[in-house]
């Protein structure tokens, strides 16, 4: 009885891990959605952006070129303007937007490409 109960604990944890994202077919849903995640990244006292922010002192606005590609991974990052910023501060920035993965997926095949304001 033990090992069952312990089995079907694990079988549980595991299906809970392994949900899919979800999938985001319109350009104007997948914008609303990344930026909302952008943004959350910028809040306190968790958010990684945050956390980058205060940990390195990173300064500046940015508009971001970013584009997104099928499963949620930004395919590229372009500084589009900027002010008050350093050098330093938009290299992290551009870096960390690089590497941000969304949690959700785009239909095969689709890039989308949008605007995304940045005030540090």
């Amino acid at each position: 009885m033990k090992k069952t109960t312990l089995v079907l604990f694990i079988l549980l944890a595991i299906s809970g891990y392994s949900q899919k994202k979800p999938l985001i077919e319109k350009h104007d849903a997948v914008v609303q959605a990344a930026t909302a995640e952008l943004d959350k990244s910028l809040q306190g006292p968790e958010g990684k952006l945050y956390l980058l922010k205060h940990e390195h002192n990173l300064i500046g606005n940015y508009t971001l070129v970013i584009q997104i590609h099928e499963k949620g991974k930004v395919a590229s990052v372009y500084v589009k303007d900027k002010n008050d910023h350093d050098i330093k501060s938009q290299n992290m920035v551009k870096d960390f937007v690089k590497a941000f993965q969304f949690n959700f997926k785009m239909p095969k095949g689709k890039d989308y490409k949008f605007e995304y304001i940045l005030e540090l």
